[in-house]
């Protein structure tokens, strides 16, 4: 993986990490559904009317939409608003890592190498024990939630692998098209007509611009920025080399979680993360090989010394 896409992919860690404490803002005031739709509404109105079809086949970009935007954030969205802790989802939902490379190898046949297999055991070994700090903070409901969300990542990020676009950004940008009529329509049945509404009339209150701010960052950032980058990311590279990478985003999450919402992390935490952020880096180093000329080069002062 090239140095320029692991900066990329930092970057991008960075922004989700910090998307966690958007979407606590959000979900302050909108119901979780109805927040999830108009999310995705508000990107695909201009992408229907401005941006250029992607050119993929309809069932990738469906598979795309349904798992990486309506089932992970429909899972995400009502975990945290029934009591998932901002630090603790941020860490739960990287089971998508994983997930991605299991499906990866099975869907894409994508070959692991040992190192990759190390650096991802390392990192999910350092993921499950803040899981277990942590747990006792969480019901259960809210944690497998969570981990559905993190299922449907991953079944996104192999649709959109499969999907195979001349550009990512527009792909990322037609996805969002996917999940506003099935997460309305969730939202009717489940929250009502009349939160939705009573959400939407209270925007000059002042959870109203809290909820407003939480919800611009999601959508600008977390959605258009992040998601468009990674998308590039997973086209350039393969899926179990790029998807290690978002273990880190918890790192980030439970560090601005420490920072604003007062989340203490306890030192086996930190030791944790420090495994999470090793196992990443070295499952994503490509081992350093003699190129083919090194080696030529090589054989042939040793036949001139033979001779």
């Amino acid at each position: 993986m090239p140095s320029r896409d692991r900066l990329l992919a930092l970057f991008v860690v960075v922004l989700w990490g910090l998307n966690f404490l958007a979407v606590h803002a959000m979900l302050g005031h909108f119901p979780p559904l109805f927040a999830g739709g108009l999310r995705f509404l508000v990107i695909a109105i201009p992408t229907g009317l401005f941006v250029p079809w992607p050119k993929v086949k309809l069932r990738w970009l469906l598979g795309y939409g349904l798992g990486f935007g309506t089932g992970q954030f429909a899972f995400l969205f009502i975990a945290m608003n029934i009591g998932m802790p901002t630090g603790l989802a941020s860490l739960v939902l990287q089971a998508s890592a994983p997930f991605t490379v299991l499906l990866g190898s099975v869907f894409l046949r994508e070959r692991l190498s040992p190192r990759q297999l190390i650096g991802v055991c390392l990192a999910v070994a350092g993921m499950l024990v803040i899981a277990f700090h942590q747990a006792e903070n969480a019901v259960l409901l809210p944690v497998l939630l969570t981990l559905f969300a993190a299922l449907s990542w991953a079944a996104g990020n192999i649709s959109m692998r499969r999907a195979n676009a001349d550009n990512p950004l527009h792909l990322t940008l037609w996805m969002s098209v996917v999940p506003p009529l099935p997460m309305f329509a969730l939202s009717a049945v489940f929250e009502g007509p009349t939160a939705d509404w009573h959400s939407l009339t209270t925007l000059g209150t002042s959870s109203g611009w809290v909820g407003l701010g939480g919800f611009a960052y999601v959508v600008l950032l977390g959605t258009i920025v992040g998601s468009g980058i990674w998308s590039t990311l997973m086209r350039r590279n393969p899926a179990g080399v790029v998807a290690p990478f978002s273990l880190l985003v918890p790192v980030v999450g439970m560090s601005a979680s420490f920072l604003l919402l007062d989340e203490r992390p306890a030192l086996v935490e930190i030791l944790a993360g420090v495994a999470i952020v090793g196992g990443v880096l070295w499952g994503s180093r490509k081992p350093r090989q003699r190129s083919t000329e090194a080696r030529s080069s090589s054989e042939g002062e040793e036949e001139l010394a033979v001779s």
